[in-house]
């Protein structure tokens, strides 16, 4: 019966995490989207830029996930280049590893200081003012990270749990199975955030060794792929290119990182006690920092080869629907202020379509010639398609912009 209720507190407590995470970002996005919107519309053909902004983006949003479904999200409708949205994904991968250093706080046993903050947070939702809402939303979030933080802990207080699990890890040593742990459970999870945690948790209770952890962390970054492959369903051929390319530079960088880590493992291991003072929640942190930065230098000189990859993989079949609407995408609709300003574009591109094709009828009728009939229809067709497209997108945004920027 023990164990069974460890195991509860244990999934009770991913949940928990989860739920905090989601809700810490979120809140995020609504406080920061126009800061966002800003920031993205700066990106260039500058790679270090845009490395930049994908880690800014992310560190405040508080998910690689969202930053990459968004770089999609601007490939498919034709406002980021492949090249650019290769950068800001390298950048998401470092901004991701806040999320661990927030989390290896827990160390510093201020747990219960934070998981108050869910109360305060809690408190702040009866606020009419949206804005104290949202910021309310950011620290109960940020105090339901540190409940299940707290709740998956005392999960491993159970010695008979503690004891499996130690004996489960002690016979899967092997780190290509580590790895598929890590990607697996992440890909299940949705959230590598959680499997950091959890993996946190596990190494800090010492039912987990440190190096097995490493490997299982190498894993997680591969298996938060999942969640920017899934958004790639329906969208064009760059956008697709965009999901494989995350995919790419994390299967590089896990591979080589494997290697380094699988034969330097003890040393490895002791630099980070001796630097860390076997403080593992902290060294877990800084490993996924080095990974990711290191990853990103190494593969930054080289995102033409990064692209051309992807374009060989990913052959172009043409897409005939695409080249009808260029701004709007559903996977906009995360962030409500950039949503609306890719709309107005939309409309705009529209009235430029039916503006072409009004001279062409003026024409047409001067002339009876029958030059541009073929023309006049096709593009006709195109503006129904995109008054149709336009108006579902504008259903389905409405309610998130009276959430966002109520109307009194």
């Amino acid at each position: 019966m023990a164990i069974f209720n460890s195991l509860l507190a244990l999934l009770a407590g991913i949940g928990v995490f989860i739920v905090g995470m989601n809700m810490l970002s979120h809140s995020l996005q609504k406080v920061a989207g126009p800061g966002m919107k800003r920031m993205i519309g700066k990106i260039t053909k500058n790679r270090f830029l845009g490395v930049g902004i994908g880690a800014a983006v992310t560190g405040i949003i508080q998910s690689s996930a969202a930053t990459t479904v968004m770089a999609i999200g601007f490939v498919n409708i034709g406002t980021m280049t492949l090249f650019q949205a290769t950068s800001v994904i390298m950048g998401a991968n470092i901004g991701t590893t806040v999320t661990g250093l927030l989390v290896s706080l827990s160390s510093f046993d201020i747990g219960l200081y934070a998981s108050a903050l869910a109360f305060v947070g809690a408190m702040m939702q009866f606020v009419k003012k949206d804005r104290v809402k949202n910021i309310g939303g950011i620290i109960c979030g940020l105090g339901l990270i540190f409940i299940g933080l707290d709740l998956m802990s005392g999960s491993f207080n159970n010695d008979e749990i503690k004891q499996a699990i130690q004996n489960i890890f002690s016979n899967i040593s092997f780190p290509l199975l580590l790895l598929l742990l890590g990607i697996l459970f992440t890909a299940l999870m949705q959230s590598s955030s959680a499997m950091t945690g959890l993996v946190i948790v596990m190494v800090v209770k010492e039912v987990m060794p440190l190096e097995s952890g490493l490997f299982i962390i190498l894993g997680a970054n591969i298996g938060t792929c999942v969640t920017a492959l899934i958004a790639t369903i329906g969208t064009n051929v760059n956008a697709k290119r965009t999901g494989f390319i995350h995919l790419l530079f994390n299967l590089i960088g896990v591979s080589l990182f494997t290697i380094i880590v699988w034969i330097f493992s003890s040393q490895i291991v002791n630099v980070l006690n001796t630097i860390f003072g076997n403080n593992y929640a902290i060294e877990i942190a800084v490993f996924h920092v080095v990974f990711n930065v290191s990853t990103t230098l190494l593969l930054l000189p080289f995102i033409k080869y990064l692209v051309r990859i992807a374009e060989f993989v990913i052959r172009d079949k043409g897409d005939e629907r695409a080249r009808v609407i260029k701004f709007i995408d559903e996977r906009l609709l995360s962030t409500p202020s950039i949503a609306m300003t890719q709309v107005k574009k939309e409309i705009l591109n529209m009235a430029i379509l039916a503006q072409d094709n009004f001279k062409r009828s003026i024409e047409e009728i001067y002339t009876q010639k029958g030059d541009y009939l073929k023309t006049i229809d096709e593009t006709e067709e195109d503006i129904d398609y995109l008054n149709s497209a336009i108006t579902k997108f504008l259903i389905k945004l409405s309610p998130l912009l009276n959430k966002t920027f109520p109307i009194d």
